[in-house]
């Protein structure tokens, strides 16, 4: 028996993957600009993980990635992940970013308040970042202050997170460039 699993699979955005154990979904990965590299990043993190049909969980969280990455909202409720290899704040972190709704979006600081760990933005940060159930844990809508788009995480592939919340009809602010940070733009005057 295999202990792992995985599949590739079409959307309206390209070929996706995904990998699973008999524990649950362990993670998604988004298309890569050609699908062998998808491939190779999935080879390259799960190198354990053979090619074979999904299996009935599987087969569900595919079914509700389609349907998301076409505008749809599906539920995710039923699908099992394999959380045995993630850290147990990380894991708050995902079931707080399970809980906002399609179309809007929460900053670090507004998750870490919600876990009653106001200080501990950065740390939110880093658990969003190593999300490995890209769109089932919808990392997408957690965006830095001043709702600017970031990068996802290793598994985001091609696509951004601002094209994610697009699909799902959010409107973020493009990633601050160096220099926006380091001087940042004062805001317009008012006319006197």
């Amino acid at each position: 028996m295999v202990s792992r699993g995985y599949a590739i699979f079409d959307t309206a955005i390209g070929r996706c993957g995904i990998i699973w154990s008999g524990s649950g979904i362990v993670a998604v990965q988004l298309p890569e600009a050609r699908e062998i590299d998808t491939r190779r990043r999935i080879f390259a993190v799960h190198p354990e993980a053979r090619e074979q049909l999904p299996s009935g969980n599987a087969e569900l969280a595919i079914e509700g990635i389609v349907a998301l990455l076409q505008g749809g909202d599906p539920d995710f409720s039923e699908v099992s992940l394999d959380a045995g290899r993630v850290p147990g704040f990380h894991r708050r972190v995902y079931e707080a970013t399970c809980a906002i709704p399609r179309g809007e979006t929460r900053t670090y600081h507004e998750i870490a308040r919600a876990l009653g760990v106001s200080g501990a933005a950065h740390s939110v940060a880093q658990a969003i970042s190593k999300n490995p159930y890209l769109l089932i844990v919808p990392c997408h809508r957690v965006l830095e202050a001043g709702n600017y788009t970031d990068r996802l995480s290793p598994y985001g592939g091609v696509i951004s997170k601002r094209r994610l919340l697009a699909l799902e009809g959010a409107h973020p602010i493009a990633s601050k460039t160096l220099f926006e940070v380091l001087l940042p733009v004062a805001p317009p005057r008012a006319p006197s």
